[in-house]
């Protein structure tokens, strides 16, 4: 076995080696979500200590959308391990690579036109991957979303915005890359600094003009109206010299009933968002369940209505109460007054630096383009895509866990900001209320927890914010 291995070329070598790791990380994620299905499977009654957090139904609820959502997860991800081994095996990469050459050769570019090719690729290669990857986000969004309550798109609007994504994407994606590759080639022995430099500038202009721009081409913004709760939050953000100029509601709720918040901008203009599901006053759902539990003349009397439904005026509100919004953004604004949005930017950047200055090392070698069927050609996109995706991959694994452990204490450590303000009170009530909106399941298997969760379980924030080691 170990003789055969040593016979392998440098190529071979290579190759075998992406594909065992790949399946090797796979087949780990797999165990792992094998011992959260079986916590799934195994916990169906509430836990003592969860008694009084989440009663019996909701609990039921969550248990079941998490078994949907694991058995959806354990064959989207089969599917996506399966079709990327046979692109790699079957020569998928050089194939669409040469299709590309063939159209802009139809249109009388030569070789020599490199990023053009490599822009016909791009735009190639994201159609496949949009297309091979709507039925499933069709079966998430229509099957399990739908089943589960918290769907509210119809297929027409579904398939209008996946259109509309695509789209959008490709106007920022090719300009981008046409950029970069350019500066690449002509940036000299230094060009891993100005490629650096180029992601780097166009990340923060993506985030400056994501919300005011971007975002609204797909939702609705509306500033958040005069009132108790804007100036609730205006005096919070005074009150820790949060720069805040303005905040919105987004109409989320015409795509889902999951809730969150968020705040962006950088410098001396930061605006908050919040979504339409996450306040108590302006969640649609609320408002539907109100009308449809007006008093008639069968709720009245305690029975049922014309159409044999019992009458739904006693479901909780979705969403949160004013004050526990207002903890649930004093959360989100301690990330920022505790340097955690700029440690995460250093880190980023950091890293970013790292891997160009890695790729220019690496970009040299013609083993690794003749290892993925490139023998007589090394197309700058296609180096960028070995390296940064295939020969990175290791090194990518344990960076997204260093940064899920580093997620997970920054939580702690706005949880305990918002109570510096206050409101442990509201934050632990807000937490507890939006488990039950997004029907998370308050149960995790400890190895599962500790390599997926950015957030930490809710039992544990809940225990950290009454100061308690144990119930």
């Amino acid at each position: 076995m170990l003789s055969a291995v040593a016979e392998l070329s440098v190529e071979s070598k290579i190759f075998y080696s992406v594909l065992v790791f790949s399946w090797t990380v796979y087949l780990w994620e797999a165990y792992l979500a094998y011992r959260q299905r079986k916590i799934y499977q195994s916990t169906v009654q509430v836990p003592t200590e969860l008694g009084k957090i989440m009663d019996a139904e909701t609990f039921e609820k969550s248990r079941l959308y998490q078994l949907d959502k694991s058995s959806f997860g354990f064959w989207s991800g089969l599917y996506s391990e399966v079709e990327g081994t046979l692109i790699l095996v079957l020569g998928g990469i050089p194939f669409l690579w040469k299709i590309s050459g063939i159209l802009i050769g139809n249109a009388n570019f030569g070789p020599e036109y490199e990023i053009t090719q490599s822009l016909v690729f791009l735009l190639l290669a994201t159609l496949f991957s949009a297309l091979t990857g709507l039925p499933w986000s069709i079966y998430s969004t229509f099957v399990i979303e739908e089943k589960h309550g918290f769907n509210q798109q119809t297929l027409g609007f579904f398939l209008k915005d996946a259109i509309k994504k695509f789209m959008v994407t490709q106007c920022i994606l090719l300009p981008v890359t046409s950029l970069l590759l350019y500066i690449i080639k002509i940036g000299g022995d230094y060009f891993f600094i100005y490629a650096w430099l180029f992601t780097l500038a166009v990340s923060l202009v993506l985030v400056t003009i994501y919300a005011d721009f971007i975002a609204p081409l797909f939702d609705k913004f509306t500033p958040l109206p005069e009132g108790e709760l804007k100036e609730d939050i205006e005096s919070m953000a005074k009150d820790i010299s949060f720069p805040l100029t303005k905040i919105y509601v987004v109409e989320g709720s015409k795509r889902s009933s999951h809730s969150n918040a968020y705040f962006y901008g950088f410098f001396k203009n930061k605006r908050i968002v919040v979504f339409d599901t996450l306040l108590e006053d302006y969640s649609p759902i609320n408002k539907t369940t109100e009308s449809e539990s007006e008093p008639d003349a069968a709720s009245k009397s305690g029975g049922e209505n014309e159409n044999g439904d019992k009458s739904k005026s006693k479901n909780r509100k979705q969403g949160c109460n004013n004050t526990e919004v207002l903890a649930i953004l004093g959360h989100e604004l301690g990330h920022w007054k505790l340097g955690h949005t700029v440690k995460n930017i250093v880190i980023s950047q950091m890293n970013s630096f790292l891997c160009f200055f890695l790729f220019a090392v690496l970009i040299g070698r013609k083993e690794l383009f003749s290892a993925f069927g490139f023998y007589d050609s090394q197309p700058t996109l296609i180096g960028l895509m070995i390296i940064f995706q295939f020969i990175f991959s290791p090194y990518n694994e344990l960076l997204s866990f260093g940064l899920t452990v580093l997620s997970r204490r920054f939580e702690f450590q706005a949880d305990a900001f918002a109570r510096s303000l206050g409101k442990a009170s509201e934050l632990y009530s807000a937490l507890i209320k939006l488990n039950k909106d997004n029907l998370g399941f308050p149960v995790a298997d400890w190895l599962f927890s500790m390599w997926h969760y950015s957030h930490p379980p809710l039992l544990e924030r809940l225990r950290a914010l009454k100061g308690l080691k144990e119930d």
